[in-house]
């Protein structure tokens, strides 16, 4: 049972430091029921999440099936400083009102994952905001500036002569003082967060917490163009606010090769399944293309419900199959002789001027179905159907 359990808790992680500490938690919860707090970290620094973060949030829940009570700790605090990791410059400092949106926003998307009922949402400000100058002099004399400088970006920056911040050398410290007080027994995060969450065992250990946290991380997911990392600046994100549709026609864009490392840190279904499932495919028994509808169908499925994925698979069938338009086409009015940049841009299917001229480039936009690639085109007054890529459309009343 214990051996099951642990194979479900290790699967897709990059590293664990203290197993042996998580099978003791386990084991304790399955012989009398003490339950054991597992923390997890998110500064607010964006509205929405997408499916990078849910890689974290769906470990949270493989902890709450056995006996965890996950710490979703809201790092309203430390988000003013924000995170150096992996930064090439000192972070944009958030406002307060901001942050707090962001916050509010979080906590009504994780329980579309975790188990509200095994869940604590805390907020760091509760005890850092205490912390005062004294406490927060006393931190820092836990760690000496020279190993601070071990970590890798900070390191590279100082040897660049690029600007370090004083706060960015006090997060770190913030983040494993979070552990201190919630006396957490395992800490969950990226591979980029190593640095911050060793930070929590030392700082346990300082401060006679009488434990010190195991540490679990996991891997960062790749967005779409399957080499930089998912991220909503880059474009290459699955919101899980998004439209079904959407969630639908962005799984279905991914290479081949990526859709087995999704099955892995994403999907429900089990390690032997899924091994399964690839050497069908290797076989050619399985279309690829089958797998990676079905892995659509649960993400959809997951963050709305079966039908709307349904809905989802058959609207995308209808435009992709049949060459239709989608049924529900947002419209928007413009005035007459706007601008085709501008005019994708106003209409939300284009982020910029630049990247709306490059598609037009490429060929990569129509104007009722058929490509154009006149970036200086002026639209008349009529109706207009936009389209950018295979999957973005609008309808456009140019008065």
């Amino acid at each position: 049972m214990i051996e099951k359990v642990l194979e479900d808790i290790s699967r897709g992680t990059a590293e664990i430091i203290d197993m042996e500490r998580i099978e003791k938690l386990v084991s304790k919860y399955y012989e009398d029921g003490t339950t054991y707090r597992v923390k997890a970290g998110f500064d607010p620094t964006g509205a929405d999440l997408h499916l990078g973060h849910t890689v974290l949030l769906q470990k949270l829940k493989v902890f709450q099936s056995h006996g965890a009570i996950v710490q979703l700790l809201i790092g309203d605090f430390t988000a003013t400083i924000g995170d150096p990791t992996g930064k090439s410059e000192t972070r944009k400092v958030l406002d307060r009102e901001t942050i707090l949106a962001n916050a509010k926003t979080y906590q009504d998307q994780v329980f579309n994952i975790l188990d509200e009922s095994k869940t604590e949402v805390v907020f760091n400000s509760t005890w850092l905001e205490a912390l005062g100058a004294a406490g927060m002099v006393a931190l820092t004399t836990t760690f000496s500036v020279a190993r601070m400088l071990e970590r890798d970006d900070f390191e590279k920056r100082y040897k660049s002569g690029q600007s370090i911040s004083i706060s960015e050398f006090i997060y770190p410290l913030l983040q494993g003082y979070d552990s201190v007080e919630l006396k957490s027994d395992i800490e969950l995060g990226g591979t980029d967060q190593k640095f911050n969450l060793l930070m929590g065992r030392h700082l346990q250990r300082v401060y006679g917490v009488g434990k010190e946290q195991a540490v679990l991380m996991m891997p960062i997911l790749e967005g779409l163009d399957g080499v930089q990392k998912m991220s909503k600046s880059l474009n290459n994100y699955i919101g899980i606010t998004q439209e079904p549709k959407e969630i639908y026609a962005k799984t279905l864009s991914i290479s081949d090769e990526l859709m087995w490392r999704y099955y892995e840190l994403l999907s429900e279904k089990s390690l032997k399944e899924i091994v399964r499932m690839k050497e069908d495919v290797q076989k050619g028994t399985l279309h690829p293309k089958t797998t990676k509808e079905n892995l659509a169908l649960e993400l959809v499925t997951r963050f709305y419900n079966e039908e709307l994925a349904i809905v989802a698979k058959a609207e995308f069938d209808n435009v992709f199959k049949a060459n239709q338009l989608p049924a529900d086409l947002n419209e928007v009015e413009m005035q007459e002789g706007i601008w085709i940049c501008k005019a994708l841009v106003d209409a939300g299917i284009e982020p910029s001027t630049s990247q709306a001229r490059r598609d037009i480039k490429q060929g990569a936009v129509r104007i009722n179905q058929e490509k154009i690639f006149d970036e200086k085109l002026n639209l008349d007054s009529g109706e207009y159907i936009l389209q950018v890529g295979k999957r973005k459309f609008v309808k456009v009343k140019v008065m």
